[in-house]
This record gives structure tokens, sequence and C-alpha cells, in this order.
């Protein structure tokens, strides 16, 4: 069995991986037959229905492709139903503040460490065959939490956020951010650049969206340790010329 994708980032890897929307198995293949890393679900923007979701998971563990799910904001009781579907980690839209870290955690842990309900007989805990503290420790030691950072006041307070422990790392969504700051706020492209330069968050995970083969480049040439395609954005690329 491959490493988590968590030991493989806190070992200093560098991973890719494609942001996809349900339904979608066929992707979630043609993701794992290329050799990327993870896809990372969006239930967010996408639909959130937890069957869809189990079967997507499904198949992407047929090919050893790991997944994160990005939730809602707030949807933390959508988190734990992904995590207990066999879910690696969960992007978490919209966290504000170290106060939204702490319950976000608080949410995505077993305790004593968090207040996840606990049970072995979903299909993490491969339908209770898995004995109980094995299945917590595995759980403690492989979920994979990012943030989003979505306003200049996340961007202000990203020192705070991935402090809490528990927190593994951050992602910039920068549509969010540009429609949320005031023409009062530097502009994304200076927010950008102050959150990149923080030597408060140096010690997490940088995750970066990307549209492009040349931007992740550019994003792991800057520091990025994680790196999202979206590949929405990618396909639409390759299809709008086909119009003219």
């Amino acid at each position: 069995m491959s490493p988590a994708l968590r030991a493989r980032l806190r070992a200093g890897e560098r991973v890719a991986g494609g942001l996809v929307r349900m339904p979608c198995e066929e992707l979630v293949e043609m993701l794992a037959v290329a050799g990327l890393d993870f896809v990372l679900i969006d239930c967010e923007h996408g639909p959130a229905d937890v069957v869809e979701l189990r079967r997507h998971i499904a198949y992407a563990d047929a090919h050893a492709l790991p997944v994160l799910v990005r939730i809602g904001e707030g949807e933390n009781h959508l988190a734990q139903r992904a995590l207990d579907q066999g879910a690696q980690g969960i992007v978490a839209p919209h966290v504000e503040s170290a106060a939204d870290a702490a319950a976000l955690v608080q949410a995505l842990h077993y305790p004593p460490r968090g207040a996840r309900g606990f049970a072995t007989y979903p299909r993490a805990g491969l339908f209770g065959t898995v004995p109980a503290a094995e299945h917590r420790a595995a759980a403690a030691e492989t979920t994979l939490v990012i943030a989003m950072l979505e306003s200049p006041a996340a961007i202000r307070a990203a020192g705070e956020i991935v402090g809490v422990d528990g927190i593994d790392g951050w992602l910039v969504g920068v549509a969010d951010l540009a429609a949320s700051r005031s023409p009062d706020d530097p502009t994304v492209e200076e927010l950008l650049a102050e959150v990149r330069r923080d030597p408060a968050v140096a010690g997490a995970v940088r995750a970066d969206l990307a549209t492009s083969a040349e931007a992740a480049a550019a994003s792991f040439a800057d520091g990025a340790q994680l790196v999202v395609h979206n590949i929405t954005h990618v396909l639409m690329e390759a299809l709008r010329p086909l119009r003219a």
C-alpha cells in the first residue's frame, strides 16, 4: 500500500492532483491513469450527495488514488461522512480565524482530540474489520486538513489559522478573495504576495489551484507543495478553440 497523502507531504514531497465535480467517475479514473497524485472532489460548488460521493471514492480507491473532499462552508457533517467513506482529507472553504480552524479540527478528529463520531463499520474501517484502536490511530495520522483563505481578513489571520494544531496547510481561494475585498483593500496580487512571504505560514503546506501545466510548474517553483489542476478550466481551454 502506498503512503497516505499526508505522510508524503510531511516527508517533503510535492504532489499534483485534479479538482473535479460529480458525477465524473471516468475523469477520476483518468486522473489515476495519467499518474496524478490525488483527486479533489468539489462538494462546495458541485453536487454533495453522499451516495454519489461514496461511489467516486470507491472508483478512486480501485486505482489507489487518494481522495480529498472540498466541503461547503461549515459543512462539518459532510466532512465526517466523507472521511467515513474513505476520503483521506478535507479542504474547507472560508476559514476566517483561528476559532474557525479549531472548530474544523474538532469536527474531523476522534476524541480526545476532537468530537467526530466514532465508527469502524463504514468503508474507512473496512466494514468493522479494523480494530478500534488501529482505526483511531490511522485516522489521526492520515487525515489531511487544508484551510482555504478567501478574504483579506483570512489572509491577515493566516499565521493564526495554520498555527492551530491539526491544520496541515492552506489554499488561497483567489476568486472569493477578489469578490470579498473592498476598494480599500490591497489587490489580490498584493494579498497573495503578503501571505506567501509570511513567515508564520512557512511550516504549513502551501496548496495552489492551477489552470495549466505552466501555472502548476510556476506554483511549484514559487514554493507550493500541493497543486490542484482545475479540470473544468483545462477542458474548456482545450475545447474552446474547436468552436472557431
